[in-house]
């Protein structure tokens, strides 16, 4: 018999969204899965279930025709059974336990069943009868995909409340050296972020690094974490940003291109200032005084290059990716949104943190803040520039971020590539 706490119609369940004609004729996405009716083969649909809870969230609804949008139904006299063989199928084929939401409604005349499945706590969910390995899925644009290696390390580590650049590199030995040119850097941008004398900033030491999760213990010496070593040598061989210039609007025509690698903080400057070489520099005249500035906001395109460098997922074979086109500024940071945020919440201000060591270290030198406000303070910067606000973009495996560039006549007196490219100055 179902029980009352998972099933329960909508009229009961005030807090369960009732599915609407709109969204159902938008059509599957990311979150959302039709089917015309339960597959007896509950396989088909358990991938689904999975893939849901290791990822945002989403839902299933029976009776609506994937292909047409048509709202088909089920037969109401079957409805609970059917919510029964679903429940049934979730409690004995999924590992570690999802509790769905199983509802109906009737929506134009017609019964259809939903299921929701909430982002879980103790990744990752798998099919029990398919192993972790082979029976774990994520959501990838609407689709539910096997996890590849590096994806079912990073759930492994999410489920035990773990982060990738916390643990101790085993590969790699304590050197002072290092441990020396990372404090003194780190005060340098202390004072500089303070805009403070460095004189007045206290020294960092080793103490410090230990404190703020760089370096570990072990006896008389020190072991280096994952964090420390992307903060200084970065052996690490995808933990580098490749940037390009790009004739037109695609990635068929090299013009310039540049691979930083080291410290991560240094990559962010070197990306940063590779940005600004090439877009447009130009002057605005506000009354009688002429101001130059470029034709997108650099605050918010630095801000887009930390976030993508800060909130990546290392274990991807990956590099972050910067690529200058005609029409355009495009971000790409490897791995999936985490912790189960949806896309609306994390241009919200919500935030869960990836890598927490770089995360407070980048905050301690004035990189980032700790409060989720990164693409808030983007798309700020893009109002008051006056320019169309960036486009965020979740790709499943990989998140991207779109500055879209200036047009001719929008008001700059002249452009020119920026700074030292050689090219010539243009009239708008």
């Amino acid at each position: 018999m179902y029980s009352e706490t998972i099933f329960k119609s909508v009229s009961q369940k005030e807090q369960v969204k009732k599915m609407t004609v709109e969204e159902i004729k938008n059509g599957e996405s990311k979150n959302i899965e039709f089917k015309i009716q339960l597959p007896d083969d509950s396989k088909k649909y358990m991938k689904t279930i999975v893939a849901f809870a290791n990822t945002s969230g989403g839902k299933i609804i029976i009776g609506v025709d994937d292909g047409t949008k048509d709202i088909i139904g089920v037969d109401p006299s079957t409805v609970f059974q059917i919510m029964d063989k679903i429940a049934n199928a979730i409690s004995d084929m999924c590992t570690p336990q999802i509790v769905p939401d199983i509802t109906f409604q009737t929506i134009e005349g017609k019964c259809i069943v939903q299921i929701e499945i909430y982002p879980g706590q103790n990744r990752p969910y798998y099919i029990q009868g398919l192993g972790k390995e082979n029976g774990t899925y994520i959501r990838v644009a609407g689709t539910s995909r096997p996890a590849d290696e590096a994806v079912l390390k990073e759930l492994e580590y999410q489920g035990a409340g773990k982060s990738f650049d916390e643990f101790v590199n085993v590969e790699s030995a304590y050197s002072e050296e290092n441990t020396i040119r990372l404090c003194s850097d780190i005060r340098k941008y202390i004072a500089e972020s303070k805009g403070t004398p460095i004189e007045k900033v206290k020294e960092i030491t080793d103490v410090n690094l230990e404190n703020w999760g760089l370096l570990k213990k072990s006896g008389q010496t020190y072991l280096p974490t994952n964090a420390f070593i992307l903060l200084t040598d970065n052996t690490f061989r995808f933990a580098k940003i490749q940037c390009a210039l790009f004739k037109g609007e695609n990635r068929a025509v090299f013009i310039d291109r540049r691979e930083f690698d080291g410290p991560l903080y240094s990559q962010i400057e070197e990306a940063y200032q590779f940005v600004l070489k090439h877009i447009n520099l130009g002057a605005v005249i506000d009354g009688i005084v002429r101001k130059d500035r470029y034709e997108l906001p650099p605050e918010s395109i630095r801000e887009a290059i930390i976030n993508s460098v800060c909130h990546r997922c290392y274990l991807d074979h990956s590099c972050v990716q910067v690529a200058v086109y005609d029409n355009r500024v495009e971000i790409t940071s490897p791995g999936m949104l985490y912790g189960g945020l949806t896309m609306e919440q994390a241009i919200s201000g919500r935030s869960k943190i990836r890598n927490v060591c770089i995360a407070e270290v980048f905050s301690r030198m004035g990189i980032i803040e700790q409060w989720g406000t990164g693409f808030q303070r983007m798309i700020q910067g893009c109002r008051e520039y006056g320019v169309r606000e960036p486009e965020f973009i979740d790709m499943g495996d990989a998140f991207r971020v779109n500055f879209y560039r200036s047009v001719p006549g929008s008001g700059m007196e002249t452009m020119t590539r920026g700074e030292g490219t050689g090219i010539e100055s243009q009239k708008n």
